[in-house]
């Protein structure tokens, strides 16, 4: 970004296709008191609020594929200190090399006081003009008639605003407990222990994770990853979840299972292509009697095995997102064991798959610890590596003890 644009009076940022930030220059940078390492690359919810992220899903993205460009929208950021900063967003779509960015420029306002300011300059003119110029009564009334309808209405403007904030708020919060109360407790008996972690990067997820005890010796456990974040992955996952509970503890097979789900997917956006999302997932059903793990993972990062001699051994896909291709084919594989082992199941707020596999090394380096325990030696290291990368993403593992 050259020197001139870098120091605007105005913010200014690039997005990419899927919303996120490529580059912004210094002006926005001081306004959210943010540094340019901790911006680029994360999406655009990063650096906005509540409310202007639902605005952003609903209005802005399909307004900007429609017309490719956006004249003075008003929305709200968020800055690192939690201050709510509204700006005006003037926004064009452009192609370069192949990909499809929309540069925005963000200019900040504070209309309120701008307003309160402009009516009490009027009144004062017009009462000014009144005592110099002894213009007629009848127009005065009129033109403070006419400001003190502006003013209530910039009141009950700004009242309307507050409740829809409230409101919004409680209906993401009666949301996230929802999401919340559908995951399953841990299991625990003398063939299996299964414990899990989740945390939401924000109000609502698109990480699910579901276990289930099938029969006497059979367990089936998914954990799966809906793109992007926010309302609109949450409702996706949510709608996955009665679906996946219920073919898990029917015992119908890893392939079957990840159909009906890539089915289910594929259902949801038939009509439009524009808004589909994929999903990816990992399904093991774990057979104590056989000693015997079969699964499918579509496109989820590798789930990782290891043996009572301490031998690790990932689950790599076998398959492509779900959702992502009509008519997709799913390939379970086997895994047998002997002696027992431990399984290590997460999504990419865990452990970035292109980051090297520190969770891997930690789950070597203890192989006898108690799965309560590890989970927070986990817990300790996954907070240390969100510090040193900046990470801020929906958070969830499970770990299995198959004895």
């Amino acid at each position: 970004m050259d020197k001139q644009l870098n120091n605007a009076p105005c913010g200014f940022l690039t997005l990419s296709e899927e919303g996120s930030i490529v580059a912004v220059n210094r002006t926005l940078l001081n306004i959210l008191n943010y540094e340019h390492e901790q911006v680029i690359g994360q999406h655009i919810d990063t650096i906005l609020t509540v409310s202007a992220q639902l605005f952003y899903q609903l209005y802005f993205v399909p307004l900007l594929k429609l017309e490719h460009s956006i004249e003075e929208m008003y929305m709200s950021l968020n800055t690192r200190d939690g201050e709510e900063i509204p700006v005006l967003v003037n926004a064009v779509v452009r192609a370069d090399h192949g990909a499809t960015m929309t540069e925005c420029v963000l200019i900040p306002m504070r209309k309120r006081n701008e307003y309160e300011n402009e009516l009490l300059m009027a009144k004062n003119a017009a009462q000014e003009a009144l005592l110099a110029k002894q213009k007629a009564n009848a127009e005065l009334e009129i033109a403070l008639g006419t400001l003190k309808a502006k003013q209530e209405e910039l009141l009950e403007t700004n009242k309307q605003n507050q409740q829809f904030k409230l409101n919004t708020k409680r209906e993401l919060e009666l949301a996230r407990k929802i999401q919340e109360n559908s995951l399953t407790e841990s299991i625990v008996n003398d063939q299996i222990q299964i414990d899990a972690y989740y945390k939401a990067s924000s109000e609502l997820s698109g990480d699910l994770y579901g276990f289930y005890q099938i029969d006497a010796t059979r367990y089936g456990i998914i954990i799966l990853d809906v793109m992007g974040h926010g309302i609109s992955s949450a409702m996706i996952t949510m709608s996955l979840h009665p679906l996946f509970q219920r073919q898990i503890t029917q015992g119908l097979s890893p392939v079957k299972v990840m159909k009906e789900l890539d089915r289910h997917i594929h259902s949801l956006f038939q009509n439009d292509e524009e808004a589909r999302h994929y999903c990816t997932a990992i399904y093991l059903e774990i057979d104590t009697a056989r000693q015997k793990i079969d699964y499918v993972n579509a496109g989820h990062p590798p789930a990782l095995w290891q043996g009572a001699s301490g031998t690790q051994n990932p689950l790599y896909a076998t398959a492509p997102p779900i959702g992502m291709f009509e008519d997709t084919v799913f390939h379970s594989s086997s895994l047998p064991y002997t002696e027992g082992g431990r399984l290590l199941l997460y999504t990419d707020g865990v452990m970035d798959p292109t980051a090297s596999c520190y969770l891997f090394d930690l789950l070597k380096d203890h192989p006898d610890l108690p799965i309560t325990d590890l989970k927070e030696k986990i817990l300790t290291s996954l907070n240390h590596h969100k510090e040193a990368h900046h990470k801020s993403d929906d958070e969830c593992f499970i770990l299995v003890d198959v004895k």
